[in-house]
Formats: C-alpha cells, sequence, structure tokens
C-alpha cells in the first residue's frame, strides 16, 4: 500500500484549493500504514529512532535528497538518535496527497 503511494510523484501545489479533511485524510493514512499520525487535520509527523547520531544525521541526509527530488520539503528535527519529521502544504496550510506521498518515499529510506 505505502509501496503504492511512493511510487508517485510530488505535484507542485499552486494554491486555492483546500486541504484534505475527514474521511480522505483517513483513507490516504490508511495507504500509507506505518507511524504516521495525521495531526489536526493539519500535518502528518511521524517519530524515527536511532541507535547513535551519525545513523539519525545520514537518515536525515536521506529524506532531505528526496525532498529536493520532489520539490517538496517537510520540516526535520534531528537530535542525538532521533528525528521527527513533519510534512504539510504550506502553500494552503493543510495536507495533500502529495504529503503522503512524501511520507511514503521517506518510509522506503528508512533503513531497518
Amino acid at each position: 500500500m505505502a509501496s503504492e503511494l511512493a511510487q508517485k510523484e510530488c505535484q507542485p501545489c499552486k494554491g486555492g484549493i483546500p486541504p484534505l479533511k475527514g474521511q480522505e485524510l483517513n483513507d490516504l493514512q490508511a495507504r500509507l500504514g506505518g507511524d504516521w499520525k495525521v495531526v489536526n487535520e493539519h500535518h502528518l509527523e511521524n517519530h524515527y529512532d536511532f541507535d547513535d547520531w551519525m545513523q539519525a544525521a545520514d537518515f536525515t541526509h536521506r529524506v532531505a535528497q528526496i525532498a529536493d527530488e520532489q520539490n517538496h520539503h517537510p520540516d526535520i528535527h534531528l537530535s542525538y538518535g532521533k528525528v521527527k519529521i513533519e510534512i504539510w502544504t504550506h502553500k494552503i496550510d493543510g495536507l495533500t496527497e502529495s504529503d503522503f506521498v512524501l511520507a511514503a518515499k521517506v518510509d522506503e529510506v528508512r533503513e531497518p
């Protein structure tokens, strides 16, 4: 399911569209799977734990590469052995399908 989302490309948002709400968010979250949370129907959030600083920093770098390729940039919070990622479409201050696509791509680069 999540891999199906990960195969898509993020679409640039030009604004002027309403953010997703309610059942649309629930459906996309179910397709995404994993530990992603929809917070206040506003953004996606996930926390990743690592054994040390370098593993967390390396993961952050891989996420940054994906974000740059997709031209869709999450907020990334890095601390020792921990990374928190928040994703939303800033132009509409809410969620679009592209946010879920990016989340699925992030999960694909998470090393077990």
